[in-house]
């Protein structure tokens, strides 16, 4: 989930406690503080993709960085520090449960284990998710009497919606698997639409890509990619920095090589992304008439 999104999760959260500045702070401080990493940006956005989600999104962040808070709010409100990382606590794990549900993958064990987690529910932006929370705030604040139970409510729907994706997702996971015989299959939700999901497959080096919808019982290919590194160029790429870290991020990594004028252009696509219009998740490495690296470039 993106920043926003977080910072309202925080605010919702905040209104099952008491009505205090420093606890509607507290609350969304620690539910933007998994995305203390945002600061690996300022390197580069490959080094941003490597990074986003992980020491900071693992167990260990979630047991020390609610401690360090509760630290933090004792020095500024002076008592309770117990109850405050407890707050805190509550806070960043549900920004930890939150980003699960994406398809952008958390490591979320680590640093015991760096693998990379994700449930497929939702887009990284989800107008159903952000929606509800907005409507927290608007209704909290015309209904201060009844802002528990509103809140209640909103995040028992939330949950709801969740467990409705789940669903959907695994039926339309079964019907791909009865139309499509492939050794890998990889759903990825589509942004404001319930029953289409985008799919990638994978069997002896060939990816398919497309769309299958559990309402109309149909599944569309939209692409098919045979993967191979027989070209030098695309071999050498892979020890640049830029493609090193997408390839750390992606999981169906596809090069395509092409010609342009006298260089060689490499281009690496994330294909669980391929159905975002343009550019997008693509790591690209222009070669000169001798072979030689000139230009790396990263699309986020």
């Amino acid at each position: 989930m993106d920043p926003v999104t977080h910072s309202l999760t925080g605010y919702a959260l905040s209104q099952f406690f008491s009505r205090k500045r420093s606890t509607l702070l507290l609350m969304i401080g620690a539910s933007v503080a998994p995305d203390l990493d945002y600061i690996t940006r300022f390197w580069a956005l490959d080094v941003f993709l490597r990074y986003h989600r992980g020491i900071t999104h693992g167990v260990l962040a979630l047991l020390v960085m609610p401690v360090i808070i509760g630290l933090l709010m004792r020095l500024w409100v002076g008592r309770r520090i117990l109850y405050y990382s407890m707050l805190a606590f509550l806070g960043y794990g549900v920004h930890l449960l939150m980003d699960l549900t994406n398809q952008y993958p958390t490591r979320i064990l680590s640093p015991l284990d760096w693998s990379k987690y994700s449930l497929n529910l939702t887009f990284i932006i989800d107008p159903y998710v952000v929606g509800g929370l907005i409507l927290v705030l608007v209704l909290t604040l015309r209904k201060d009497s009844k802002r528990r139970m509103i809140t209640a409510i909103i995040f028992i729907l939330l949950v709801f919606y969740g467990m409705t994706k789940y669903t959907l997702r695994q039926m339309n996971e079964g019907f791909l698997r009865e139309n499509l015989d492939e050794y890998h299959y990889f759903l990825v939700p589509l942004p404001n639409d319930f029953t289409r999901w985008w799919f990638v497959t994978e069997s002896d080096g060939v990816y398919k890509t497309g769309l299958v919808d559990i309402l109309t019982r149909t599944v569309c290919i939209t692409g098919t990619y045979e993967y191979n590194e027989d070209a030098p160029e695309i071999v050498e790429s892979k020890e640049l920095r830029t493609v090193k870290n997408f390839l750390y991020f992606s999981r169906f990594p596809y090069p395509e090589k092409t010609m342009e004028g006298r260089e060689v252009v490499v281009r690496w696509r994330e294909l669980a992304y391929s159905f975002i219009p343009g550019e997008h998740f693509t790591a690209t490495v222009r070669f000169d008439e001798r072979g030689r690296a000139v230009e790396e470039r990263f699309r986020f």
